[in-house]
């Protein structure tokens, strides 16, 4: 085949090394995010049974609630029966206007490890639930803070304990990771994939002493070192984001861990609408507007690259520039390695059945994160 008539044609030259760096990047980061993940091994860090009871630390379990009864029926008993020496749960009950306030009465009850803090009238001067968390965590009297939310729930008894030896090593930040509840429907497998390459690209980054973010789904930090470093008081002038930006603004490679282990996540129900997981994503891209200018720009690399990958494919398929054998052959490339690659990620964390549709989720993602960004660049302060 003579490829000379390239040198002549700069247009179809240029798309060509566009399409073949896209290529090799993606390629790169399904294999050192996805595939990594997929085959990584927790050997690290020792098993919570291997831990005394008198060398672990004592923890406060940390949530906030805003009418949100029917979550905490059945999430309070998974949290105040774990297997751990010494800890406490304390809710935050936000003005809740349901039977919040009753739950907490009757569990308290039952439980003297559960300690209510209760809003019965709007007192928080700023938006977003920086102010109740950090008046729940300064109501916790325990050495370390772990956090979770009304809707999740531990994945066994052991929960504390598995995700306290991440401190085995002097950390002051534990990262852990939270799936979805599997369900039989199309916004289900959506939010599946989305929760699973989301985490997968948070933790892997924290496995590669980069941390930048982490979920307050399942998330701990020492008491002390969330004071020291100011808490939410520089944050407080915006609504979005709590402790995915105090973990942004605080985590270094020095003093973060990450935890993935069976026992250490947490599971949470599934958003019941569309619209509703709509508005959390884009409170989510919302506060990735005040991450360093670093960090947007690597945030941004990937789906940048999906589309020079995608629009340079189309332009040299359409062009006839190109033999469409050769093109069609990148394309198979990239598909079959992207699935092997997701494969061994959805293996790892439990939804091998996503596998199939991977391609059409990342399409979908690919138009409707950048649309959800362009909405958070937008909206007023």
């Amino acid at each position: 085949m003579d490829f000379s008539y390239l040198l002549n044609d700069a247009l179809t030259l240029c798309l060509l090394i566009i399409l073949l760096v896209s290529f090799l990047f993606l390629c790169l980061w399904y294999g050192l995010g996805w595939l990594r993940m997929g085959l990584w091994k927790d050997n690290r860090l020792p098993k919570g049974k291997d831990f005394p009871d008198k060398d672990l630390p004592s923890v406060s379990v940390v949530l906030v609630a805003h009418n949100e009864a029917d979550a905490l029926k059945k999430s309070l008993p998974y949290l105040l029966e774990q297997d751990y020496p010494n800890f406490e749960v304390v809710v935050v009950d936000y003005t809740s206007t349901d039977d919040t306030r009753f739950v907490l009465r009757v569990c308290s009850e039952n439980y003297p490890n559960l300690k209510p803090v209760i809003f019965s009238h709007d007192v928080n001067m700023f938006q977003g639930k920086k102010y109740p968390l950090s008046i729940g965590i300064k109501s916790a009297s325990k050495d370390v803070i772990l956090l979770t939310e009304p809707n999740c729930l531990p994945s066994g008894f052991n929960w504390i304990r598995e995700m306290m030896t991440g401190y085995a090593h002097g950390a002051d930040i534990i990262l852990g990771y939270s799936q979805v509840k599997p369900q039989k429907s199309l916004l289900n497998a959506l939010e599946r994939y989305d929760n699973v390459t989301g985490s997968a690209r948070f933790l892997g980054r924290a496995l590669y002493s980069v941390p930048f973010t982490g979920s307050g789904r399942n998330l701990s930090f020492g008491r002390d070192f969330f004071f020291a470093k100011g808490a939410f008081i520089n944050q407080y002038s915006f609504p979005e984001g709590a402790d995915d930006l105090f973990i942004n603004r605080n985590a270094t490679k020095k003093n973060t861990a990450v935890v993935l282990r069976n026992g250490a996540e947490t599971i949470r129900e599934s958003h019941p609408t569309m619209h509703s997981w709509r508005l959390e994503r884009q409170d989510r891209m919302a506060a990735r507007r005040h991450y360093s200018m670093a960090q947007k720009i690597n945030l941004a690399f990937y789906p940048l690259m999906q589309m020079l990958f995608l629009a340079s494919l189309l332009w040299l398929w359409i062009g006839g520039t190109m033999m469409w054998q050769i093109l069609a052959s990148v394309l198979a490339i990239r598909i079959i390695w992207e699935l092997i690659c997701f494969y061994f990620l959805s293996k790892y964390f439990n939804i091998k059945k996503l596998t199939y549709f991977a391609i059409f989720f990342e399409l979908y993602f690919l138009i409707s994160n950048t649309f959800l960004w362009l909405v958070a660049l937008l909206r007023k302060k």
